[in-house]
Formats: C-alpha cells, structure tokens, sequence
C-alpha cells in the first residue's frame, strides 16, 4: 500500500517574495540524515520539557527512545502529544523541520527489530541499539521506543529566499 504524500501549503505572510513551499520529498530527506532532533513533552504540571535525542525516519514515522524512569517517557505517560524538530542554527541558509504527533509505545518484536537495525546503521554507540535493549522486546532491557507519525509539520527554509511551509498529513 503507498503511503499518500502530505499536502504542501506556502505560508505566504512568513515567507519571502517569489518562495515556493518546500517539497515534503526534501523535508523527508532531512529527517532521515538528521543526527540531533528535540523533543518537546508537556510536564503533569502543564510546564514544557525540551531535550536533545537521537532518532531514526522510517517508514512515515520518527522513532525515538527513552528510559523507562526519564522525565520525557513520565511526561509521555501522561500526555502523548509531543513536537519533535531538527533543523540547525545558521539565519543564511538551512531548514527547520517542526513535527507534530503522538508519541505510541512500540511493543511490536519485528518493528523493534527493523528499527534497532536503523539506529545502528544511522549512529555509533552508544546510540546504535540493539532489539534486546527494548523492555518490550522480551527479557530486553530498561528502554522504552516510541514512534511518532506525523499529524502536521513545519518547514522553515532560508537562505536567498525564507519560506515557511506546512504539511497537512
């Protein structure tokens, strides 16, 4: 089954004369070979919390892990809605990518196989997991893994041109 491509909309007040919306094929390609991503949870308290991760794309999901007593796996238990960006730091040229979705619990063995396999394509350690580091793989260990597929994202680009880009999922 293909998976039907978000739709892209230009947001013309954010945006620069003659900016086009950025093709979500190139925001895509950006979440995969990105190495640092954010992760934004709402604390019980209703307070934000923002921390620096590691993740992997794939499939028309981010999947992410946390331990099992860590302040964004107790915020996520709580409330599962969840921003997670990638982007970098320089005003004349880059893309900010926005996500946002809902953090699931991934118990699955095989997705937890193929994403382990991901990590440990995508990172060194001790960022390239094993399936048995997962607490719902089996006997595995304390890390929970959580996928978020995306509800609506943000681009932001800029360069010659700003561009401020929406996908409707």
């Amino acid at each position: 089954m293909t998976k039907k491509e978000p739709v892209a909309e230009l947001h013309q007040q954010f945006s620069s004369d003659g900016a086009t919306a950025t093709p979500w094929a190139e925001a895509r390609r950006r979440l995969e070979k990105a190495e640092v991503y954010w992760l934004s949870t709402v604390r019980p308290d209703g307070r934000p919390h923002l921390t620096p991760m590691v993740s992997v794309w794939l499939d028309g999901a981010l999947y992410f892990s946390t331990g099992r007593t860590e302040r964004k796996a107790q915020n996520l238990a709580g409330n599962s809605h969840c921003i997670i960006t990638t982007g970098c730091n320089a005003l004349a040229e880059g893309l900010d990518l926005v996500v946002e979705g809902d953090a699931a619990m991934v118990s699955d063995k095989h997705t937890i196989e193929h994403v382990a396999d991901a990590f440990a394509a995508k990172y060194r350690p001790p960022f390239n997991f094993s399936a048995r580091d997962f607490a719902a793989y089996g006997d595995g260990g304390d890390t929970l893994l959580y996928e978020v597929i995306p509800k609506k994202a943000f681009g932001y680009g800029r360069g010659e041109l700003f561009s401020a880009t929406r996908w409707r999922f």
